[in-house]
């Protein structure tokens, strides 16, 4: 092989690799990475959005961090694991994904209402300080950005009205 060669096969190899070495995690991964969503990631896992959440996108999700279930009522985390309140689990974790990327700078100064995959519109308001959703979770991590979407931390978990 003559170094013309080689140097050509290095060259493929890299450009094979660089795009897979720069490609960003999808919500997930990026999820399971940071470390303080255990609980949303086993409450993803237990309603069976893993596939979906992985899909193609793009999602905006409001992830609340383990602090945040933590705070729920005693026992509730453990009651929505169940299979048989499986159904429930599914509409609460649905109700913190919008379909379609929405970064910070497209809520800063506004208040909107957005239409969550679970159905039901939730409301965005970038008028005071930082960003709430539903007058009560605080985006506490704004941008977060994964290859199929946004995360945004928030420090409460959001329950449907219906």
């Amino acid at each position: 092989m003559t170094n013309f060669t080689k140097g050509l096969v290095a060259a493929a190899a890299l450009a094979f690799a660089a795009p897979a070495a720069a490609q960003e995690a999808d919500i997930v991964d990026t999820a399971v990475a940071a470390g303080s969503f255990e609980t949303l990631v086993a409450a993803v896992q237990a309603a069976g959005l893993v596939d979906v959440l992985k899909g193609d996108g793009p999602f905006t999700v409001f992830a609340p961090t383990d602090a945040a279930f933590a705070a729920l009522p005693e026992g509730t985390v453990e009651s929505l694991l169940l299979e048989e309140n499986r159904d429930q689990l599914v509409e609460i974790l649905t109700y913190h994904v919008i379909p379609g990327e929405v970064m910070s700078s497209d809520i800063a100064g506004t208040d909107v209402a957005a239409v969550t995959v679970q159905g039901e519109a939730i409301s965005v308001s970038g008028l005071g300080s930082g960003v709430t959703v539903n007058s009560g979770a605080n985006v506490v991590q704004a941008d977060v950005e994964a290859s199929n979407g946004v995360i945004h931390v928030i420090d409460s978990v959001l329950l449907p009205e219906g």
